[in-house]
Formats: structure tokens, sequence, C-alpha cells
């Protein structure tokens, strides 16, 4: 066959619409990926992101041969017919899937004189992946976790800055255009290669802005904290591993003391008093400076940052193995001798009830932590 359609709103593409998409190369020269344009939904993304999404995720796994056009105030299966593609291919997971596109399908051939329908079934493990079942992951404590295993990596990637951007965009208010200039670079610079978004950012990247702004959220509402230092400590936590260098401090500073100067440095928070505190909730991540500072917020803070440590297996298992990549210089014995030093002192602060002093975090993550790091202690032996 020369070519083949595949059609859908792909709001996110998900892992099983890329199953078809491979199924349809297989089978077919060339997939064309009708992208619909539909007045009466709402998606989170244009069409032309949506495209760009679906180009990135299949160029990723190296397939060259697919093509997406957009569609606009008509019918897929008649498009098709117009770009020489006899056949439509879709995903049936469930009986209803089966009945609802069957009648799309014989619409499609007798009423409007479109393209015919191939059906095929995907595996198992994606027969319950949709747009909506991911849509809706969106929103607890490790969201972001749990969604990575159902969509590819572009739309992962869009959706997870799309959230990072309204979560940036709520903690200001811009009082005119430079004012708005200056977030918008910001925010850039922060998500960008040089600080979260960086290639070499194994662990303290995106997905670890990602949980710990969730977990601030879900700290607020359990807590009732107040909005102004709910707002602190979601400011803190953005510039908190801003910069971050495992194997070098910059220019003698820590990089707890870095990221500090940087967001003082930033002009983004106008009242001089604001400024200081989430400066100073920035330094209690140090673990050589941090001691030493008093802060209402700084047990909260600190609950945020160390969450990861009580989180499930899974979760914990890629905090470990990327903790492991950032330290990569680090070798053999000797990074098994200093993880080691610091899951035991992290351990035995557990045992002893004050890894957590915040007790929203105690109760969350306490129990759960002792036993992921012992697991981990294990394994480093």
């Amino acid at each position: 066959m020369k070519k083949i359609g595949f059609s859908g709103t792909l709001d996110p593409i998900t892992n099983g619409h890329m199953w078809v998409i491979g199924e349809a190369r297989s089978i077919a020269e060339e997939v064309v990926v009708f992208l619909s344009e539909n007045s009466t939904k709402q998606p989170k993304f244009s069409a032309e992101e949506r495209r760009a999404i679906v180009l990135e995720s299949c160029a990723e796994r190296g397939w060259h041969n697919v093509q997406v056009q957009v569609v606009k105030s008509d019918y897929t299966a008649r498009v098709a017919r117009r770009h020489g593609i006899d056949y439509l291919i879709r995903g049936i997971r469930t009986t209803a899937d089966f009945d609802y596109e069957n009648l799309i399908q014989q619409t499609n051939v007798e009423v409007i004189g479109g393209a015919k329908t191939l059906f095929v079934m995907p595996p198992r493990d994606l027969g319950s992946v949709s747009s909506s079942f991911v849509k809706a992951l969106e929103g607890p404590v490790g969201w972001n976790w749990t969604m990575k295993k159902f969509v590819p990596g572009p739309a992962y990637r869009a959706w997870v800055m799309s959230w990072l951007r309204k979560e940036w965009d709520a903690l200001w208010r811009p009082a005119d255009a430079a004012a708005q200039a200056n977030v918008n670079h910001w925010f850039e610079l922060l998500t960008g290669e040089g600080a979260y978004g960086g290639a070499a950012r194994a662990y303290h990247n995106l997905d670890h802005l990602v949980h710990g702004l969730a977990e601030i959220r879900a700290w607020a509402a359990n807590t009732k904290a107040a909005k102004r230092d709910a707002d602190i400590v979601r400011a803190a936590f953005w510039f908190h591993d801003a910069q971050y260098d495992p194997a070098a401090a910059k220019e003698g500073l820590s990089n707890e003391e870095a990221s500090a100067r940087l967001w003082l440095s930033s002009g983004l928070e106008s009242d001089a008093g604001r400024a200081d505190e989430v400066a100073q909730l920035i330094r209690v991540t140090d673990h050589f400076q941090g001691s030493s500072i008093t802060h209402p917020l700084k047990d909260a803070m600190l609950g945020v940052d160390l969450a990861i440590l009580g989180q499930d297996q899974e979760v914990y298992g890629a905090y470990a193995r990327g903790i492991r990549a950032e330290y990569a210089h680090i070798v053999g014995d000797d990074y098994r001798h200093q993880r080691g030093q610091v899951l035991q002192h992290l351990s035995a602060k557990a045992a002893s009830g004050k890894l957590f002093a915040d007790a929203y975090f105690a109760d969350q993550y306490n129990t759960l932590a002792l036993s992921n790091m012992a697991d981990e202690l294990a394994s480093l032996a």
C-alpha cells in the first residue's frame, strides 16, 4: 500500500496513538496523520503545536515517512480521498469503540464517499490509554511521573511546560510590559538548558520542579497555609536548584547560595522584605548553612525538597538513578561510600522523627522514606 491515513485530535498524542501509527507504517510506505481542528472542542494545544509534537514524537523513533496534515472544518475521510488515500487506520480498544468506529466508517464510505477504515487492536497495556485518560492524570502529587509512562517524550515535555507556565504566571502580577518581559525571561531561563531544562540534569530537572510544586499545592491545601506563605515557598522552590553543579561550586559559593543570589538579582519581587524571605528559604536547603537559618516556613520548604524520599518504589528508583547519573564524575567505591554516608545521615534523622519537621510531610512520607533509603543502602553494599 502506498499511503494510509490516521486521524484524531491527538491532544495529547499518547503511546496508544504511536502504536497505531507504527502499525500503519508496517503496511504502507507513507503515513499521513490527519490532525482534526474542531471548533466545538477546546484543546490544550493549538493545531500547529500538536502537529509539531506529533512530528517530533515520530522523529525521535526514526519514523521519517510520517506526514501531518491539519484538517479544518471538513470530514477527515473526505480529505484523505483528496490526498489519494483509500484507507484510514483506527485503533479499537473496546467493543464500544468498535460500535462507534463502525458507524463512523459506514458514514464515511456511504454518505460522504470518503476513505474506508482498517481496524487494529492495541496490546493489553495500551488498551486503556487515551487522551482523556492522560488529561485526567494532571494535578495530584506525582502526576507527572505517571503521565510520563503513557505519552511520548515530546508530548510529555509540552504538557509539563504548559503546566509549569501556569504555575509560574500565577506567582506574578507584572505592572507593565517591561515587567512582563522580565517574567517571561526568567521562565525561559529557569526551564531552559542552563537550569532545570538542562540535558545534564538527570534528577534536579523539570520533573523535580513539577513534583515539588505539586507538593506545595498539596501542603497548602491540607494545612490551609496562607496564600502569601505558599507563594513564598513556591518562589523559593523555583529558584532553589537554579544554579546546580554537583561537581563544583560557583566561584566559591555553594549552589544554594548562588541560587539565592540569582533570585535576588531577578527583579521579580519588588518587596525587599519578601525577596529576602525567599532567599532565606533557598539557603535553608544548603546542608552547611541551612541549619543556622531560622524562618517560619523553613520546615515546609525542607519538607517539599525531601518529599521525594517518601514516594513509591518506582518514583524513588527514578530519583536514585537520577542522582547517580548527576554524580557520574564520582566512580565506583567512592560514590557508594559518599552516597551511603548521606543516606545513613538522612535515615538516622528519619528514625528519630527529625527528617520531616513539618507534621504534614512527616505523616505523609517518613515511614516510606525509611524503607526506601534502607533498600538503597542495601543496594550499595
